[in-house]
């Protein structure tokens, strides 16, 4: 994906985050708002936010909507951020919408997510899209996709990451998140039990996963759902998402839907068909398999480690890397008694990732390689022979690992957010 509208964008990234809904609203007014032509469904938390929304999609889009999905970050090409129907929209209609709101965004003096927020529903409009499942970047109450009026929020969960930013408690985190919910609109959560007061503040018609939802593992082929809807229905599925957090993923999903008046039978379809890149993903390599996972927190790592150890992997060579401001410890006392090697690493594109050297005193009793890219990082790995090895830490990494592994090519441009 090439042109002088995209460079001007990455470019923004070196901005950083900016909390706050005057630009985005400002932008949204000068593009005539695109927003209002879509039914427009919020997905925020700490983890698990874009398995929900991608089985949301599959799920609204299996009941005869057209649907769009709007996630980030991208793993390997900027157009995955925008699929309308199960498919990334084609980059020159991309580029194209781009060019004709830079001028707007420069005016507004938007940031690169609200840019591409914006975009995201500018797109969406034009390709009469009637649902628009929107993932929530930062937070929730300043975050930009929160300019737009959800017919129903979800919040996955809530746990600590970019503390620097949302607050160091979980309940100062979960006070952010709960910006997304709307007095008396419907909500669904997956949240502990502990920051329910804290989103019930809000007045959303707030229904809760807990004590909603049995489980069983289908191994390396998914989860068997079963679900106790709001008003009663029970929902059997099943879902190709991997552990315990991808059922609850795929449940959030069915009760957002089932509040949304898609039919059950239509639900069952959309879990059935979900497709998730990145996340649990196993991809073959030189003979043995390459699991992909973008555990980047400790929440999540822990949610990566459970998994593999209910699908019977004791160790496997780990390859990792990841981004210098996350709790790299935490991540990292999750994943180690999983670790029967450490192949160390960075994303070559992203400026924010920890020096792979640095990681290593992390990883003690583990004998570790030190590596300088992802390709060299895979040449690591090939010499170990591994019938099973785990890649984690960093979308960013997953992003460049990714093609390698399936013979595709990747985008050059540094990747900040």
């Amino acid at each position: 994906m090439s042109g002088a509208s995209l460079d001007w964008l990455f470019s923004r990234q070196r901005f950083g985050m900016q909390p706050g809904l005057g630009r985005i609203e400002a932008l949204l007014a000068l593009l005539g708002h695109p927003e209002r032509q879509s039914r427009m469904v919020l997905v925020g938390g700490t983890n698990g936010k874009g398995s929900t929304a991608a089985s949301l999609a599959a799920m609204l889009q299996a009941g005869g909507r057209r649907v769009g999905l709007f996630t980030s970050p991208h793993l390997t090409h900027f157009a995955e951020r925008f699929v309308v129907q199960g498919r990334p929209l084609p980059e020159h209609e991309v580029l194209t919408a781009l060019a004709d709101l830079q001028l707007h965004a420069e005016a507004v003096g938007a940031s690169f997510f609200e840019v591409v927020t914006a975009l995201g529903v500018q797109l969406f409009a034009g390709a009469g899209v009637q649902d628009a499942v929107m993932e929530v970047g930062l937070g929730g109450r300043l975050d930009a996709t929160n300019a737009l009026d959800p017919a129903l929020s979800v919040i996955t969960n809530v746990a600590l990451d970019h503390t620097e930013v949302l607050g160091d408690t979980v309940m100062q985190i979960a006070s952010e998140k709960a910006g997304i919910l709307r007095p008396g609109r419907p909500a669904v959560t997956g949240a502990a039990p502990e920051v329910w007061p804290v989103l019930q503040r809000e007045g959303a018609d707030l229904w809760t996963l807990a004590g909603h939802l049995q489980r069983r593992s289908l191994g390396w082929v998914g989860e068997e759902v079963e679900v106790s809807l709001p008003g009663g229905t029970v929902l059997k599925l099943r879902t190709p998402l991997l552990g315990a957090h991808g059922a609850q993923n795929a449940a959030l999903a069915a009760a957002a839907a089932w509040r949304l008046g898609v039919p059950a039978p239509a639900i069952v379809d959309g879990a059935r068909m979900t497709v998730w890149p990145g996340r649990l993903e196993v991809l073959p390599y030189r003979g043995g398999r390459v699991l992909l996972d973008g555990a980047h927190n400790p929440a999540g790592a822990l949610a990566l480690a459970s998994a593999l150890q209910e699908l019977g992997v004791q160790q496997l060579p780990v390859v990792f890397g990841a981004a210098a401001d996350k709790d790299l410890a935490g991540v990292v006392a999750a994943l180690r008694p999983l670790a029967s090697a450490v192949i160390l690493t960075r994303a070559a594109l992203s400026p924010r990732a920890a020096a792979p050297e640095s990681l290593a005193p992390l990883f003690e009793d583990v004998p570790v390689t030190v590596t300088s890219s992802p390709q060299e990082a895979l040449e690591q790995l090939k010499a170990l022979d591994a019938p099973l090895a785990l890649v984690c830490g960093s979308l960013y990494l997953l992003g460049e690992v990714r093609p390698l592994l399936l013979g595709e090519t990747t985008e050059t441009r540094e990747r900040w957010q």
